[in-house]
């Protein structure tokens, strides 16, 4: 795969932490990997998030795209655990997704 621009390395990077995302809720419906649809799509997005990963580290700095490819997984997986499963809403867990939601913008605004 090719180097990317910095803005093209930023939307890869972006979907692959939407890719983690999709994995990472994967994993409950694959029921410990026992169902194999769900098993099968959550396989192929772990191998997508980490594939586009890669790619983006050709031009972005490995730090700051591991954090951010994280924190968009964490928020993601977080908020979609909210949405799905009725996981706590309480305001202490929401401030604390605002802080890595922060984080990440952060780190976007201070790498070129």
């Amino acid at each position: 795969m090719p180097a990317l621009s910095p803005a093209a390395a930023w939307a890869v990077l972006l979907v692959a932490g939407v890719c983690e995302i999709a994995w990472a809720i994967g994993l409950k419906y694959t029921e410990g990997f026992t169902r194999l649809v769900p098993s099968a799509w959550t396989l192929a997005a772990m191998g997508a998030s980490v594939i586009l990963l890669a790619w983006a580290l050709k031009t972005l700095p490995v730090g700051t795209a591991y954090a951010v490819w994280t924190g968009i997984g964490a928020v993601g997986t977080a908020l979609l655990g909210m949405a799905l499963s009725n996981e706590s809403r309480e305001v202490a867990r929401l401030v604390s997704i605002g802080l890595i939601v922060a984080g990440i913008l952060g780190l976007k605004l201070v790498t070129k």
